[in-house]
């Protein structure tokens, strides 16, 4: 194994009561592309346990709100941070912002969301390429013109064809495999920025 589960990542995320180590690849992602400003409206899919939540909802401050989906229950730590809301659903059956208490689209679209996996290569990969395929086809409901996306995705040759036709839907569009990830994992990070999205 290339890795030890209770790595330093995860000792420190622990140290500074984060519910996840995953907090440091966003933090970095951040840091390096200037996703998440003060005053931001944010949607989070798959956010459980909630470890981007509390970076995202320290970061938009007051004048910010993250709202935070997932098939999971809704993770009662979560609930006492003013700027956030916590809906237990599936994101693909969200067909208007009015069933999340949102009056506009978000400035920013985060997901950390990853399939079951099998441990078979090929089928994981289409897995995931499926999910992120879904993830964007739902972006012209919850991303508003000129926004910003993260989205983790799992590396395949098909995965890039399709990506290379997602670029153009962004001004800036990048790729990043934070220093947290595992060496072992194939998992990298879609980073666009300024969404084209007119309608």
């Amino acid at each position: 194994m290339g890795f030890k589960v209770k790595d330093h990542y995860f000792k420190k995320a622990k140290n500074n009561n984060y519910l996840a180590r995953s907090i440091y690849k966003l933090e970095e992602i951040d840091q390096k592309y200037n996703i998440i400003n003060s005053g931001d409206n944010i949607v989070d899919f798959g956010y459980y346990p909630g470890s981007w939540i509390q970076y995202t909802s320290q970061k938009v401050g007051k004048l910010g709100t993250v709202t935070g989906l997932d098939i999971k229950e809704v993770n009662n730590k979560l609930q006492s941070i003013e700027n956030v809301l916590l809906y237990s659903l599936d994101i693909f059956e969200v067909d208007n912002l009015d069933s999340i208490g949102a009056k506009d689209k978000f400035d920013v679209v985060l997901s950390d969301m990853a399939p079951n996996t099998t441990g078979i290569r090929s089928v994981d990969q289409d897995r995931s390429l499926n999910l992120v395929e879904k993830v964007f086809l739902i972006l012209p409901i919850f991303l508003k013109n000129g926004g910003n996306i993260v989205i983790k995705v799992f590396d395949s040759h098909q995965l890039q064809v399709f990506l290379k036709e997602q670029r153009k839907e962004f001004v800036n569009f990048h790729f990043l495999k934070p220093k947290s990830t595992r060496s072992v994992s194939k998992e990298f990070f879609v980073i666009g920025k300024k969404y084209k999205n007119n309608t």
